[in-house]
């Protein structure tokens, strides 16, 4: 309860904050003229009330003019100590939290001099009243306290924005993130789906084509052909399902694994089965890959091999994986009429895109001897052990 009051305090409109001191300062300024008085002692007229009033009030703007509150403070004070004989008070309260605002909000040049006219005035004001080094020394005191705790005020503030400043930039920068985060993953998704969509879809076209030309020659073939077609068609919906459901919020969809190397021997079956020729050598020290590397070598033989069937008119294409020392080299060559694919292509685009995700590099262009289109992809491999 307490620390919510606090916090309302605290977060109330300053000019309400400044009244509620104003009253306060008022009410402590009133003890001394309703306290029983001794004879001897200065009586406590609505005069010198009026005065000492008058020089509390001036605080409700302390924020707004700093430097005009504590002179007037000051120069009422001055008033009511040479020409009304009142009730004195134990501390100069309105004083105080006045330097005190001047040393929280005020630079370090207007400081400087409220400093050299504060002591000045309260160097008069002693010799008027007193003269001694006690009373000196104790208000050089207080008003040192005063203008310490605002300065302690301001370093802390400067502080708390310094943080707050620091938490919006974090927060900027988190959303930056998260949003760079997103558009990579719909990119990646959209590689994905292209992948899957394009390699199916040509594989499909290239079998349907093929299918009546085989029912009229070699029947046992069309049989095999719309198989493919079934079986192909069948493939790409199970990958998208799996991708698609990933997506969904509403449940939790199971992950299959991403395709891999181990993957390619049928994905180069599925190929052959539409009639291109496709040898498939895999040389070096083979060993272990990272999932997430093994899934792109399974992407860029597909879409390699998906683009010699779409546009090399190619009749037969070598896909090679060299092994070398921290890296792996990906080559699919074909002997058609090259290039495999349009230089600016979204397939030709994603291949490289996805050798760059490795730290590797994408190479296209005439095959040996200038003949046919080859795709070459060198990765930077991390050995994980020895593969079978």
């Amino acid at each position: 309860m307490i620390r919510a009051f606090r916090d309302g305090i605290r977060d109330a409109d300053p000019r309400w904050q400044d009244l509620g001191l104003t009253l306060l300062v008022q009410l402590a300024v009133t003890m001394p003229f309703v306290v029983p008085r001794s004879p001897d002692l200065p009586p406590a007229t609505w005069a010198s009330y009026a005065m000492t009033t008058a020089a509390v009030l001036p605080l409700a703007w302390r924020r707004r003019a700093p430097v005009g509150v504590l002179a007037a403070i000051l120069v009422i004070g001055g008033i009511y100590q040479v020409a009304v004989d009142g009730p004195g008070q134990p501390l100069p309260y309105a004083g105080l939290i006045a330097f005190y605002t001047v040393a929280v909000q005020c630079t370090s040049r207007v400081r400087a001099a409220v400093v050299l006219a504060s002591l000045a005035v309260v160097a008069l004001s002693m010799r008027w009243e007193t003269g001694t080094a006690r009373e000196l020394l104790f208000t050089l005191f207080v008003s040192a306290a005063a203008y310490a705790l605002g300065r302690l005020q301001h370093t802390r503030q400067a502080y708390t924005a310094a943080v707050e400043a620091r938490a919006v930039e974090l927060e900027r920068v988190n959303r930056i993130e998260a949003e760079q985060a997103a558009a990579r993953e719909r990119a990646r998704i959209a590689r994905e789906m292209h992948d899957i969509l394009s390699h199916a879809v040509s594989i499909m076209i290239v079998q349907a084509e093929a299918g009546p030309v085989a029912v009229r020659r070699a029947p046992e073939r069309a049989e095999a052909a719309f198989e493919a077609i079934a079986e192909t068609g069948r493939d790409a919906m199970a990958q998208l399902r799996a991708m698609l459901g990933v997506l969904r919020s509403d449940e939790a969809a199971p992950r299959s694994p991403q395709p891999g190397i181990a993957g390619l021997a049928e994905l180069v079956d599925r190929v052959r089965a539409g009639g291109l020729r496709v040898s498939y050598e895999r040389t070096g020290a083979v060993r272990e890959l990272p999932a997430a590397l093994e899934a792109t070598v399974h992407r860029v033989v597909q879409e390699a091999l998906t683009n010699v069937v779409k546009h090399a008119g190619a009749a037969a294409a070598d896909v090679t994986l060299v092994h070398g020392p921290g890296t792996l080299t990906v080559t699919v060559t074909d002997d058609g009429r090259g290039p495999g694919g349009a230089p600016g292509g979204h397939g030709l685009i994603g291949i490289r895109e996805r050798a760059a995700a490795h730290g590797g590099t994408a190479w296209t262009g005439p095959g040996p001897g200038g003949r046919g289109f080859s795709v070459r992809v060198e990765l930077v491999t991390s050995p994980l052990g020895v593969g079978n």
